[in-house]
């Protein structure tokens, strides 16, 4: 398990958990007290820690390396029902988007989202969860495939933006990401968002308009990373922290401003702690949204769809 700074304090009394259950297995020594009252502090200083998480500490538990990907929730929600999928139909298979056919709870749902790698080899071989406009282009297909076989769609979002490099910006990036936000207006069956990692920009909104979107506690969406913000306002990184709370990105504020319709809760200490509890709660959210999406006509959802990205931004003097 690898620790964030503010988590040390975890470490520590975690180590010395460990220790102590070696004691008690090695020797004689009835150490049943000492181990309870040091899970007890354990327990006790994770609940004083995560229960109040500055926006940039929820920024880095997003980010943490043990969190679950977008792969990872795909395996823990479709068992071995998942059929990925590959190709744009135009350029080439974009490994930052994946997507396929599964089945969660019964049902069959086309998944896409954005993947990043577990180890440097990885992280190139995924462009660290930034994709080209292939990988768009490739989402497109897939949730235009989903909407004629009358297949409802989930996307997971995890991504610190799209590719920003010169050959993406050739390929038509900007127009990738603006045609899928304006096809996925009109898809005719049931679209749910779950930000399951880092939501960021135009990268998220490629596959991020949904019926439902919802956010797994410890993640952020905003139209820029804190670093990127504190650069271009103040021509440093040193002030991430503070751009952080400026941008109202956690699940809280989302919810607040009325960007999510929900926060899925994650288990104390985050989505890594205990991978099964989040990928069957994420399982329930999506069920949930699901049976509320599919009692509409294909007039009322696109009708509610449309309404729902309409109505953000407005406001009263």
């Amino acid at each position: 398990m690898e620790y964030l700074d503010f988590e040390l304090p975890i470490k520590e009394l975690e180590e010395q958990l460990e220790k102590c259950q070696v004691i008690g297995q090695e020797s004689e020594v009835d150490v049943t007290n000492t181990c309870n009252q040091i899970n007890d502090k354990l327990i006790e200083t994770k609940k004083k820690i995560y229960g109040n998480l500055t926006a940039w500490q929820r920024v880095q538990l997003s980010r943490h390396p043990n969190r679950p990907y977008t792969l990872d929730h795909i395996r823990g929600l479709c068992g071995d029902t998942f059929l990925e999928l590959h190709g744009d139909r135009g350029f080439k298979d974009d490994k930052a988007m994946v997507g396929g056919l599964g089945k969660i709870g019964g049902q069959s749902f086309m998944i896409i989202g954005q993947q990043k790698g577990y180890n440097t080899k990885t992280r190139q071989y995924r462009n660290f969860g930034m994709a080209n406009p292939e990988g768009y282009r490739k989402a497109l297909r897939l949730m235009k495939m989903a909407e004629k076989f009358g297949i409802p769609i989930v996307t997971l979002v995890d991504t610190p933006g799209a590719y920003p490099g010169l050959e993406a910006e050739e390929r038509g990036q900007g127009e990738a990401i603006a045609r899928n936000i304006y096809e996925m207006v009109l898809l005719k069956v049931p679209v749910i968002t779950i930000i399951v990692g880092e939501g960021a920009s135009g990268g998220a909104l490629g596959i991020g308009v949904g019926d439902r979107v919802y956010m797994l506690e410890n993640t952020w969406y905003s139209v820029i990373s804190p670093e990127s913000c504190s650069s271009i306002l103040w021509k440093s990184w040193e002030y991430k922290e503070k751009a952080a709370e400026a941008l109202k990105l956690t699940s809280a504020d989302m919810k607040k401003q009325q960007l999510v319709d929900d926060v899925i809760p994650e288990p104390l200490g985050g989505a890594h702690y205990d991978r099964e509890t989040t990928f069957k709660t994420v399982e329930k959210y999506i069920l949930k949204g699901y049976e509320e999406l599919k009692k509409l006509s294909t007039a009322d959802l696109i009708a509610q769809r449309m309404d729902k990205y309409t109505k953000m931004g407005e406001f009263k003097e």
